[in-house]
């Protein structure tokens, strides 16, 4: 009883897990191929931490006449391994140009992105299925090792020195440290 169990557990499980088109390699982005119902017309690369990354499609005329319509996807994935969740952007349409920009946060590994298509049946198909196509950033770590224009063998050149809120937490400190030593004095004044 407990096998058949732990069988069926595995297959559902199996199901559930993202399926990768293509293995993906460190570095080396993810591109459409030519029969998708699109073409790139222009894409930033390598992404940038803080510089706005862009992102502009053409629908292929056939997809256009048939009255499909199209969602662009973006997920930003960080060096520490954790992916935001997926963001359905407002594209700029014109005719069959569809473009996006989104700026990508400090220490970003690469920009993940697809596209939706929904014919005028109401079906769905996404591009790619299963993975998301992906551009690097110019600074990345995959699979232990830094890689990218602005990487060293110990992380990126360009890194913000600062933690981020390191600043507010040093005034909070500051200043219930003061409060703290105005109550002392005026309790041992009593």
């Amino acid at each position: 009883m407990r096998k058949p169990m732990i069988v069926t557990m595995l297959i559902m499980l199996a199901l559930f897990l993202p399926h990768t088109t293509a293995a993906s390699e460190g570095g080396v982005d993810v591109n459409p191929s030519s029969d998708e119902p699109f073409t790139v017309i222009k894409r930033d690369s390598p992404s940038i931490d803080n510089e706005q990354w862009t992102l502009s499609i053409e629908m292929t005329q056939e997809a256009y006449d048939n009255g499909t319509t199209f969602e662009l996807i973006t997920q930003i994935c960080t060096n520490d391994g954790v992916c935001d969740p997926p963001v359905v952007m407002d594209a700029d349409v014109t005719e069959r140009i569809h473009s996006i920009s989104v700026t990508p946060p400090s220490d970003h590994t690469y920009v993940n992105w697809r596209v939706k298509a929904l014919d005028k049946d109401g079906n769905k198909t996404n591009y790619p299925q299963g993975d998301w196509f992906k551009t690097w950033s110019s600074c990345w770590y995959n699979d232990g090792a830094w890689g990218g224009a602005d990487s060293s063998a110990d992380g990126c050149l360009k890194s913000d020195e600062s933690t981020p809120g390191f600043a507010t937490l040093v005034t909070i400190s500051a200043i219930s440290m003061a409060a703290l030593m105005a109550t002392r004095r005026i309790n041992h004044q009593k």
